[in-house]
């Protein structure tokens, strides 16, 4: 009787979920995992480990993610079959985040899954950071593979300032060596960002414009129609700026910015990003507006304050909202503002980057704008979220006899033009670890730059006791942000856009066809 030996070369991943109970994991991470799987994107062999304090079975884990494990597309066969092989190879096990002994038994269920093959471990901390460092030292001592590689994805905040920052990557890389580290900003996962280089490099009538000489300003812009429910106390200690602006808009920022990099390589990428956060101008206080949202009754309906959540101190001075100005003093950007807002409990949800054209020189149409040349500029909108979009704002002529004009948009709607779903950030921000890929991730000395930007400005409006003004909960947020972007003679594209005298859409894929 012929006996079947696993061929020791042959790879197998074992992904471990550290914090497999929390909202996280099972709202993001095992779902991605899961359409990686149904897509034949995982390798051949591989086992998949839930790793919490929470005492769970292999089978209450099952029953647990299994809620959120959905077919993306109605038109995906046979789901039920691949969902039911999927969480066969789900597996748990319970232990503390600082035990070597809990991490060692781990140790022990993994290699004999791994039996016979050569085994490589990729860990996502989907926990806390305060026990990043505790986790990563038993995985280190006690979890890593012997003979494959060893990879580990952390979730933001990665601190608070740059002091935290610099001390939470002195002490991960006590453990791990910078190319093991996976430091994972989700908005870089999203399909509108990373298409920004393609957008940008790859069609010649862009790259031209790409600079100060013909763009005005440049807008990334990050709203949410809900307040902090549910996660008052997590946000109060970091706030809008920490959480949403030092990272996500910021590393979109870098990614606009920078110059053209010798390859696709990670590390090519990621030094031109490093060179756009190293150029930009300290902060300055009379360029940063904060807000916090109030309580607001609307349609009948009572919407609460930021205050009013039980996790929230009374007296807090923390903002859910904030305009910024920012500089980049390099020959390309040299006087350009990027102008940044981000906020909570606003009268919509929407992430998009806005790029607003100079007036064109002498425009021979000026008389069919009036004296507001504004409306004849030309705006390039990349939009991240909802409803994802590129469209490019261009002045038409209306058909008809006379010459009037209109602001009509070449508009490539993605749910129109391509049917093929858009993966979620998650989806591939793990496949590209697994596959050893940093290019979406964050460098150390990347992040080092980030914090040297924000901490001065966080110091200073917290030894000021700054007081954010209050706007009501759905409102477009405070008067302040319309006052700053005046000061830079610019006008928040996405309020003017709201209320358009005339919008013309012309679909750019219906041009093509």
């Amino acid at each position: 009787m012929n006996t079947i030996v696993a061929d020791k070369t042959e790879p197998t991943i074992s992904i471990t979920v550290v914090g497999a109970s929390g909202d996280l994991a099972k709202r993001k991470i095992f779902p991605a995992l899961f359409v990686l799987f149904y897509e034949d994107h995982l390798p051949k062999h591989f086992t998949i480990y839930g790793y919490a304090r929470s005492k769970l079975t292999d089978e209450e884990l099952r029953n647990m993610i299994s809620k959120t494990l959905t077919c993306r597309i109605d038109k995906w066969g046979n789901c039920s079959d691949k969902r039911d092989q999927f969480l066969q190879r789900c597996f748990y096990h319970s232990g503390q985040y600082n035990s070597e002994e809990n991490f060692s038994e781990l140790d022990i269920k993994l290699k004999e899954k791994e039996v016979g093959r050569l085994p490589n471990r990729l860990f996502f901390l989907s926990i806390p950071p305060n026990i990043f460092v505790d986790v990563v030292r038993c995985v280190s001592r006690c979890t890593s593979s012997a003979t494959g590689w060893t990879r580990v994805i952390v979730e933001k905040p990665f601190g608070r300032d740059l002091e935290s920052s610099r001390e939470m990557t002195k002490s991960l890389q006590q453990y791990l060596t910078e190319g093991q580290i996976f430091r994972i900003d989700h908005y870089l996962g999203k399909e509108l960002v990373e298409n920004l280089s393609v957008l940008r490099f790859s069609n010649l009538v862009f790259e031209p414009l790409w600079s100060r000489t013909y763009i005005r300003n440049v807008q990334l812009i990050f709203l949410e129609d809900f307040g902090t429910e549910g996660r008052g106390g997590y946000f109060d200690s970091y706030g809008i700026i920490r959480d949403i602006m030092q990272n996500h808009l910021l590393q979109m920022l870098a990614l606009f910015a920078m110059e053209t990099p010798v390859s696709l390589d990670a590390e090519d990428i990621r030094n031109e990003k490093v060179k756009v956060l190293r150029s930009m101008r300290p902060l300055q206080l009379d360029d940063v507006i904060i807000g916090q949202y109030k309580g607001h009754i609307k349609g009948g309906k009572s919407y609460p304050a930021y205050t009013d959540d039980p996790t929230v101190p009374k007296d807090s001075l923390t903002a859910t909202f904030s305009a910024l100005a920012l500089f980049i003093d390099n020959a390309r950007w040299d006087g350009v503002p990027f102008l940044m807002k981000a906020g909570k409990a606003l009268h919509t949800r929407r992430a998009e980057i806005r790029v607003q054209f100079r007036h064109v020189p002498g425009n021979l149409f000026k008389t069919n704008f009036g004296t507001d040349l504004d409306k004849a500029t030309n705006e390039l909108v990349i939009r991240v979220q909802p409803d994802e979009a590129i469209y490019l704002k261009i002045n038409n002529k209306i058909p008809g006899l006379g010459m009037r004009i209109d602001r009509s948009k070449l508009n490539l709607l993605y749910a129109t033009r391509y049917s093929n779903a858009i993966p979620d950030a998650y989806e591939r921000l793990l496949l590209d670890a697994i596959k050893g890929e940093h290019r979406l991730f964050i460098r150390s000395d990347e992040l080092d730059a980030a914090w040297a930007l924000f901490t001065p400005l966080l110091k200073d409006l917290e030894e000021k006791k700054t007081v954010p003004e209050l706007y009501p909960y759905g409102s477009r947020g405070p008067i302040g942000a319309h006052y700053l972007a005046a000061k830079h003679n610019v006008r928040w594209g996405d309020l003017s856009e709201e209320n358009p005298e005339v919008s013309s859409y012309i679909p750019i894929h219906r041009m093509v066809e």
